[in-house]
């Protein structure tokens, strides 16, 4: 597959998701960041170095990966910064469904599931939404929308990668620019998150309603996707709290509220919850 739409819209997130589902766990990803194969030479670490140069013996990046774990989802993270020689492997990999690494070894990925994803597509879908916004419309049919959207995006594919390799690839994956609406879905995941990792400390947290209106605020950026949500939620409650935890102010069984001051500024108050000790319960007996 491959997963194609702007940056910071899910791409990589699904493929965990994937991972998690087809193998119970998103560390069944093996993430493999293609900017780090764009030399000739690198090549080789995918399917071993050859006979008399480094590193022989020690198995390829990809295929020894998946020869010790078969059940694996393969991320091939922005493939079109990959070498050519890079999609030859490709084919092989697409036509037979199996891999022979340098010591002669063939690794099959018939268990594997293998995606790709791109940025290439992204200044076709934002062409098309100021010149021929009648394409992705929310008003018109969403099938129609997104069809007109992924032919804009094949077109510009066919101007990166072979056509053999894209015959060869089962399904194409457009990805929609990230809306007002879905941020803050992902914002409410994003603070659960966050609250699940301070329960396990033992502290609860509050998020006031201006809170959420001032992530949203800062942190909505429609080209950059959901990558500046995500730092604005460390800036504005993580930071906070942290500070509260490391100074001693915050600690187990208190509760953070976070809230909006006089001055629009994000703080934290701390509520500490009236915790009966053992001594006053045999007193009072």
């Amino acid at each position: 597959m491959l997963f194609c739409g702007p940056t910071g819209v899910g791409k990589t997130e699904l493929t965990k998701a994937l991972a998690a589902s087809y193998f119970g766990s998103e560390s069944a990803m093996l993430r493999l960041d293609m900017s780090e194969y764009m030399e000739r030479h690198t090549v080789s670490k995918l399917i071993g170095s050859p006979p008399g140069y480094v590193g022989y013996g020690e198995g390829g990046t990809l295929t020894e990966a998946i020869r010790r774990q078969p059940f694996t989802v393969v991320l091939l993270d922005e493939i079109e910064k990959a070498h050519p020689d890079i999609f030859n492997i490709l084919l092989q990999l697409f036509e037979d469904g199996h891999l022979t690494d340098s010591q002669g070894r063939r690794v099959s990925f018939k268990n594997a599931l293998v995606v790709m994803t791109s940025n290439v597509g992204s200044a076709a879908i934002a062409k098309g939404r100021h010149n021929f916004g009648f394409l992705f419309s929310d008003d018109d049919d969403n099938s129609a929308s997104y069809a007109g959207m992924k032919s804009l995006v094949m077109e510009e594919l066919k101007g990166y990668f072979r056509p053999e390799l894209l015959n060869r690839i089962d399904e194409v994956v457009v990805f929609r620019p990230l809306e007002k609406p879905q941020m803050i879905e992902i914002l409410d995941i994003m603070l659960h998150e966050v609250k699940e990792r301070l329960t396990s400390l033992g502290i609860s947290l509050e998020v006031s309603d201006e809170i959420v209106d001032l992530i949203c605020q800062q942190g909505y950026d429609r080209s950059y996707g959901a990558r500046p949500l995500r730092r604005a939620v460390t800036q504005i409650i993580e930071d906070l709290v942290s500070e509260s935890v490391l100074s001693g102010d915050c600690k187990p069984g208190d509760i953070a509220v976070i809230h909006v001051d006089d001055t629009g500024n994000p703080v934290v108050n701390i509520q500490s919850n009236q915790r009966i000790q053992l001594s006053d319960t045999i007193s009072n007996l």
